[in-house]
């Protein structure tokens, strides 16, 4: 049997080839035949591993200015995006607090409050997650829970007792648990996630219509909390179970653990005051940008990650951390990451994500259901190769006007997709938190395929019938006033 990485090594290159030579469709450009060509050859490469993904993520630099996408200073700005210094600082707080011990000591807190028992542990991780998700971004909250998690799965010893490695098991387990309530909980509030924001945007400077936090959270709330249950009992009873169901030990064994640790040191007093100080103004970054409009969560990481390189430590001469201490940050995920922004920014500036999302509009034919079953699937797994920022903005103006076609309200359609932007699962460059959690070296694409494909159904679905159902009884459609005519380009 031939290696699925073999046939993947000449499939990538032969479906460029064939997208970019012969489909051609009405009312795609040549420069967005292109881009899909590069994201066909990416996606192969991507789910097959052909070869390492971070590699995989560079392709745009190169086929992108030869096919004629994007040239090459538009594509490689995207590898210098804004995120991508976010998850830069985020790693250089997270080295620091695994390079002088202050996760492990957190970690035996977090466990000794929370208890022993492994499953609840890790809903005692989503619930903070998704909570803190819903007041900054995902990605500020999966890289700060992550060298978090990643210390509680080096307590856990394997039960000798089992045939398979349940310390990896629970890794896997915790990783995405991180992960996938970090985009649920952002789902819960009007700031919890970018694609929120684009809807209330668009909403108001097109309609001149006020969506409020108060009425965003009524409804999002109850689909946020829904799906973080479902993925608790999804995630340790079907994706990765887990045999032993305490620490060995148990409280006795933490309680040691804790005491061994003694008092904190003059370095974990100090990272820990830059971890807080960083979060604080992640939290209140809202409030500060009255006085500072241009203060953003990037500004703020590396500010947190400088720190680092001037606050001393005890030892003389010496700071809290060193450059060569930056060798250990996950380099080949910024590099994927930058891959996935290179790709989204194609998406835009070819008109490819125009022309996918006129197509929605051939849909009108269909019963409403159908519809909006249909634009949540779509937005959901499109959303796998590209921003959900990008994804919403394109999307939603153009969903207003097929409402209107139907005579439905647009809240069902532009509501819809503006959640389903934010619960793709599946692969690491699907969403910033996924990326965050694929760096700790616990997972593989197969194993976040495999467990994020059967989440995003779950999703979907949720998505769908209460948007459907519960949203014209939560939100009085009638308070809304809608003119009857739309300028697409406006």
């Amino acid at each position: 049997m031939v290696p699925l990485k073999k046939v993947g090594i000449l499939l990538g290159p032969l479906s460029f080839l064939i997208v970019l030579l012969f489909f051609r469709p009405d009312g795609l450009s040549e420069q967005g035949v292109a881009v899909l060509a590069c994201t066909f050859w990416m996606a192969i490469w991507w789910v097959l591993e052909v070869i390492p993904i971070s590699a995989t993520a560079l392709l745009p630099l190169v086929l992108f200015p030869l096919s004629g996408a994007l040239d090459i200073g538009k594509t490689s700005a995207s590898f210098g995006h804004k995120y991508v210094f976010l998850y830069l600082g985020g790693f250089m707080i997270a080295m620091a607090i695994e390079k002088w011990q202050l996760h492990r000591r957190i970690a035996l807190m977090v466990i000794n409050l929370i208890g022993t028992d492994i499953s609840k542990i890790i809903l005692g991780f989503m619930v903070a997650t998704a909570f803190m998700s819903m007041w900054i971004s995902n990605t500020a909250t999966a890289v700060m829970m992550l060298p978090i998690g990643m210390a509680i799965i080096t307590q856990l010893k394997d039960n000798p007792l089992t045939q398979e490695n349940e310390t990896e098991v629970f890794g896997k387990s915790l990783m995405l648990a991180i992960a996938y309530s970090a985009s649920i909980g952002g789902l819960a509030s009007l700031i919890g996630t970018p694609p929120n924001l684009v809807f209330a945007g668009v909403i108001e400077k097109l309609y001149n219509i006020e969506v409020t936090f108060s009425q965003w959270i009524i409804f999002g709330l109850p689909i946020s909390t829904i799906l973080l249950i479902i993925c608790w009992q999804y995630l340790i009873k079907y994706a990765f179970p887990i045999k032993q169901k305490e620490f060995p030990g148990g409280k006795a064994e933490i309680k040691r653990l804790v005491s061994e640790l003694g008092v904190m040191s003059t370095e974990e007093k100090s990272i820990l005051v830059v971890f807080l100080i960083t979060a604080l103004l992640w939290i209140t970054r809202s409030f500060l940008s009255t006085w500072l409009p241009e203060l953003d969560d990037t500004i703020i990481a590396m500010l947190g990650g400088l720190a680092l390189f001037i606050i001393p430590s005890s030892k003389v001469g010496e700071k809290l951390m060193a450059w060569e201490d930056m060798k250990n940050i996950p380099w080949g995920i910024i590099l994927l990451f930058g891959g996935g922004m290179a790709l989204a920014s194609g998406f835009e500036n070819s008109g490819l994500a125009n022309w996918l999302g006129e197509k929605m509009v051939s849909l009108e034919n269909l019963p409403v259901f159908i519809i909006l079953l249909v634009i949540v699937a779509a937005v959901n797994f499109l959303t796998e190769l590209t921003s959900n920022l990008a994804t919403a903005a394109m999307l939603l103006p153009i969903l207003a006007p097929l409402a209107f076609s139907l005579d439905v309200h647009p809240f069902l359609f532009m509501v819809g997709a503006t959640m389903a932007a934010s619960c793709a699962f599946m692969l690491p460059i699907a969403t910033p938190p996924n990326a965050v959690v694929f760096g700790s070296g616990y997972l593989t694409i197969p194993d976040m395929m495999r467990a994020g494909f059967w989440l995003n159904i779950f999703s979907i679905f949720l998505i769908f019938a209460i948007t459907y159902f519960l949203l014209p009884l939560l939100w009085d459609f009638n308070a809304f006033s809608f003119p009857k005519e739309f300028i697409l380009d406006k």
